[in-house]
């Protein structure tokens, strides 16, 4: 089961400096030119939580290996993507396999690097993007609702609810408003996610700013912070040149100076990462041992017995029960030992549903 989020925007927004900094590499070319990125470059990366360190420290477990998110470069978009214009069918054809969208918005003007509208404005920027999602999501769906009703004067039940949802769709996508602002009744969600919709993504909006803004922002990095606010969704404002640059750096002390010098107390691309792993609904429990500490993810509302099948699928096949301490608990006992004698292991079965920071100890026969 992978997460993934797609790095999307326009040409020359940073995407590709943004990619690199996330799986610090040079992997994808940050080419002062549209369409540089062709070929979508896949990277994973480390989800930061400092539990899995404290963990591991207080279990004395010699390896840690953090739970991971995958992040994919896709080419940029421009205007008529959803006719072919550009990358266009490439674009929309890479945005469909990943889970959620961060969509990079370019917050400074450089001379030194065009932009494909010829000024600076990530509103404008965000709003043809979404134009272009939403075009192609009603071009589909005018296609394939004819099917839909077909079957449904068929007498075919499934179709049916089916076409109720997707009518509610396209009145909503006509009207200019994308498939994720449509509210439908929670037996209908299945229905709303099998028509695969490009607008139904999440979206996590990154405002990506000169090295003179990074720590404070700026008046068009405020701009789409409260333009995600008013839409329901996250925003996340860094530097990505910024980022690149820090990715370079190997010694934690030198990474921390350049933090400093630069008035940050984190670097930009930790609140990325976190903030898609959020967007993506998913949360961690560990498993902490004495040989390692190993963090997992699972989406909300996962039960014992899958979170189980996250390790190894024999565990969820043969579950039993999951020895449980909440994070907070094995903090305050001092580990597992410690957590047992003060009656802060619980055993769990199969109907338990997993919460983010669980320590688990998984019980199964095959």
């Amino acid at each position: 089961m992978g997460f993934t989020c797609g790095i999307v925007g326009l040409p020359n927004v940073g995407k590709s400096t943004l990619f690199n900094a996330l799986t610090a590499t040079a992997a994808a070319d940050a080419a002062n030119y549209p369409f540089c990125t062709i070929e979508p470059n896949v990277g994973r990366v480390a989800v930061p939580d400092e539990r899995l360190e404290i963990a591991a420290r207080l279990a004395k477990s010699p390896k840690l290996v953090p739970t991971q998110l995958e992040f994919v470069d896709i080419a940029g978009l421009v205007r008529g993507a959803s006719r072919g214009e550009g990358l266009g069918n490439q674009f929309l054809g890479h945005i469909r396999e990943v889970d959620a969208i961060a969509h990079v918005l370019r917050c400074f003007p450089d001379g030194g690097v065009v932009h494909i509208e010829g000024s600076v404005d990530p509103i404008r920027d965000a709003e043809t993007v979404e134009t272009e999602l939403i075009l192609a999501d009603l071009e589909s769906l005018e296609r394939r609702v004819p099917q839909m009703v077909k079957r449904a004067r068929g007498g075919d039940r499934a179709a049916k609810a089916q076409l109720d949802v997707a009518e509610t769709v396209l009145a909503a996508l006509r009207d200019g408003s994308p498939a994720r602002d449509i509210m439908v009744v929670p037996e209908r969600e299945k229905d709303l996610k099998a028509l695969q919709l490009l607008s139904a993504k999440p979206v996590l909006y990154i405002a990506n700013l000169d090295e003179g803004s990074a720590a404070f922002g700026n008046a068009e990095s405020a701009r789409v912070v409260e333009y995600a606010a008013r839409r329901g969704a996250r925003a996340v404002v860094i530097a990505a040149a910024i980022e690149a640059e820090l990715a370079l750096l190997t010694d934690a002390g030198e990474k921390r100076e350049f933090l400093a010098a630069l008035g940050l107390d984190e670097p930009g691309l930790a609140r990325v990462i976190r903030a898609g792993y959020r967007l993506l609904d998913l949360i961690t429990f560990f498993t902490i041992g004495p040989k390692e500490a190993h963090a997992w993810t699972v989406e909300q509302g996962t039960k014992a017995p899958q979170a189980a099948g996250r390790i190894h699928t024999d565990f969820e096949k043969g579950f039993i029960r999951a020895e449980t301490i909440a994070y907070a608990d094995f903090v305050a006992c001092v580990g597992e030992q410690g957590a047992k004698d003060a009656g802060r292991m619980r055993v769990e079965g199969a109907d338990y549903v997993v919460q983010d920071g669980d320590i688990m100890y998984f019980r199964f026969n095959l």
